[in-house]
């Protein structure tokens, strides 16, 4: 069983930046990708970013450039660096982690197995 809490999440203007934080807990073993998801008002839940055990990590054309996914394998922990806000970036923000391997792109919430409760991001224009 695995647990995983996001943090980081808040208030912040258009041009701005902000870290989120997932941890995760349980026997996590080392999970083969790590992504994150975001879900607005009235949207659909999107993939936003994973990242490999490899390291090798993936983005939506939407945040490319100006999000970065890391982890911290040591600490069983995946981070969201998110520069270069803007307001359609508002949304709760999920953690999600993978623990089979697979071949596959894993921007779909199927592709998931645990989820997070998820953390508010609000962008101000």
């Amino acid at each position: 069983q695995v647990q995983l809490v996001e943090s980081g999440g808040g208030l912040v203007q258009a041009g701005g930046s902000l870290r989120l934080s997932c941890a995760a807990s349980g026997r996590t073993g080392s999970s083969y990708v790590m992504g994150w998801f975001r879900q607005a008002p009235g949207k659909e839940r999107e993939f936003v970013a994973h990242i490999r055990s490899s390291g090798s990590t993936y983005y939506s054309d939407s945040v490319k450039g100006r999000f970065t996914i890391s982890r911290d394998n040591a600490k069983n922990t995946v981070y969201l660096q998110m520069n270069s806000l803007k307001s359609e970036d508002t949304a709760v923000y999920y953690c999600a982690a993978r623990l089979r391997s697979g071949s596959s792109y894993y921007t779909a919430r199927y592709e998931y197995d645990y989820w997070g409760q998820g953390t508010q991001v609000t962008v101000s224009s």
